[in-house]
């Protein structure tokens, strides 16, 4: 049987090299995890992978994390622009970060890319991106005060390091034993990919791979049209208050969806203009959100290539905070994303209410840096941390979870300790946090720490401190976030703070949405829920009518 509208490729053999080149990215991902130094990226996994074409479309993306496609979406095409292709040769490795020149949605993001040769002539690039916990005690009024920006440089020529430009990269890092070691990670990363694609090429034949590359994208995206026939046509639209540590106003988001058939038009219109923080989103950031959400919605088992973002228009107006320019900051663009992707579906809600949660945690950062008494060397501890994901039609919400964008995992507590001279003091859900419902919201979580035998910076912060996520159908909002901060504790602005050794600090999230009418919960549910601890007898009697 040959593929559909094309002559000579048979469907079994699209169907291998698929597999094949999503085999490719899962194994950079895990070679890049097993490889790396800093526990954010071997035991937070905030990391990924992907292939390109050619014309820098991506024909292959690992399931990691999803707001990094939107770090990967411009690296090659912006790479691209700026060389001239016949000077690149094989070995040539490109390393950048810079929101606004393609590299990444924000500097902590560091993407290393390399072209793939095969018969004397590109093929392909391979790309991996890690987040570097560096940077720290810096300001995030405008894109400069956020570390140092890498637009797409050469690292290595012809395979060999270009020392000079190490140089410049690690002058401008906090922790830089940290960034040479992940570094190497990320350059064995993509060798291994390299050397992947080019044995697929030496099996198949170049142009056979090509073409069915093409072929895969044409598959994703008639599976996208296909679920979006799925979604009643209509325009829905979802406007929602929005706050975090970062901002003293509460902002309002807005964003309206509207369905045709088979395609999907998203309109951000109505959302503030950028701000002199570290809240803002380039537009990648936004793309990434959006693929995201139309991902789970209409079929999550869809190839996540370029094919299948053709159906999906974006709007959003220039110069706002869901499609800044620069300079602005873009630190924390996580935290409006995160409560985009829950509204976008909230919208969604109003159309298809059986495959939509309700609102769920946003990301609690929590730092803490100083100088190691072991080593003497400054050190970072950076993690950011889930809370509880939103109930589902017929499902409690997750506890203690990542949700959407993020999907990362937590540094376990004997690699915390190991790693850094800090003590984990608590580390437990939180009870009543999970929004009351038919079915119950996720719970959030305290992670409360101590340094030892030093003085350590805090820094604290994050979105849902006074504006909770929020119920659907008669569901109850979830708890909201908080900071605790030691006795003694001297802060140095809204969400800093000098601990001494021994002076304990913890972040609380927040807790995820409840779905139905809490009276309406079945009676076994709220007695174990009650039993376990997860919620209080206050609550079991008054709001779940528990007799």
């Amino acid at each position: 049987m040959l593929w559909p509208g094309n002559a000579g490729i048979d469907s079994i053999t699209v169907e291998v090299i698929g597999s094949a080149l999503s085999t490719i990215v899962d194994q950079m991902g895990k070679a890049l995890i097993r490889a790396a130094y800093s526990a954010n990226i071997k035991e937070r996994r905030d990391c990924s992978a992907a292939i390109f074409d050619t014309e820098g479309y991506i024909i292959a993306q690992a399931q990691q994390i999803p707001f990094h496609l939107g770090s990967l979406l411009d690296i090659t095409k912006e790479t691209l622009r700026r060389v001239d292709i016949s000077t690149l040769r094989e070995g040539d490795v490109f390393i950048g970060n810079d929101a606004y020149n393609g590299g990444s949605t924000h500097l902590n993001d560091i993407v290393f890319l390399e072209p793939v040769f095969q018969g004397g002539r590109i093929v392909a690039w391979v790309a991996n991106i890690a987040h570097h916990s560096d940077f720290v005690d810096r300001g995030h009024a405008h894109i400069f005060q956020e570390g140092l920006r890498i637009p797409p440089v050469r690292l290595y020529r012809s395979g060999e390091l270009q020392q000079d430009v190490m140089d410049l990269v690690l002058l401008n890092c906090q922790v830089p034993h940290e960034r040479i070691n992940d570094f190497r990670a990320q350059m064995a990363a993509n060798r291994l990919g390299v050397q992947r694609y080019q044995a697929l090429c030496v099996r198949y034949g170049i142009d056979t791979i090509a073409t069915a590359s093409d072929m895969l994208m044409d598959y994703s995206e008639r599976k996208a049209r296909a679920g979006i026939r799925r979604i009643p046509d209509g325009r829905y639209s979802f406007q929602h208050d929005f706050d975090t540590s970062l901002w003293p106003d509460i902002l309002s988001l807005a964003v309206a969806v509207e369905v045709r058939d088979d395609e999907l038009w998203f309109d951000f219109e109505g959302c503030p203009p950028q701000t002199r923080s570290g809240l803002n989103m380039v537009f990648t950031m936004l793309q990434a959100c959006v693929y995201y959400v139309v991902k789970t919605l209409i079929d999550a088992d869809t190839p996540a290539n370029a094919g299948f973002h053709r159906p999906i228009h974006i709007s959003a107006p220039l110069g706002s905070i869901v499609n800044s320019v620069a300079p602005a900051a873009v630190y924390s663009r996580h935290d409006v994303g995160q409560r985009l992707i829950d509204m976008m579906l909230a919208a969604f809600s109003q159309a298809i209410p059986d495959r939509v949660p309700a609102g769920s945690t946003g990301v609690t950062v929590m730092t803490m840096s100083g100088v190691h008494p072991g080593t003497g060397r400054f050190n970072v501890y950076n993690e950011s941390m889930g809370g509880g994901m939103g109930a589902r039609l017929t499902l409690d919400g997750v506890d203690g979870i990542h949700v959407h964008g993020t999907n990362s995992a937590n540094i376990p507590v004997e690699a915390l300790e190991s790693e850094h001279p800090l003590t984990v003091d608590a580390y437990e859900l939180i009870q009543d946090s999970g929004g009351a419902g038919k079915f119950r919201g996720g719970m959030a979580i305290r992670r409360r720490l101590s340094p030892v035998g030093h003085e350590a910076t805090v820094n604290l912060g994050g979105p849902l401190n006074r504006v909770p996520a929020w119920g659907l159908d008669g569901g109850l909002p979830g708890g909201l976030a908080r900071i605790e901060l030691g006795e003694g504790v001297r802060p140095l602005s809204g969400r800093n703070g000098i601990l001494a050794a021994g002076q304990m600090a913890a972040a609380v999230t927040s807790g995820g949405g409840g779905f139905g009418n809490p009276k309406e919960r079945d009676r076994e549910l709220v007695r174990r829920d009650l039993q376990e601890g997860r919620i209080s007898d206050k609550v079991a009697r008054e709001i779940y009518g528990l007799d």
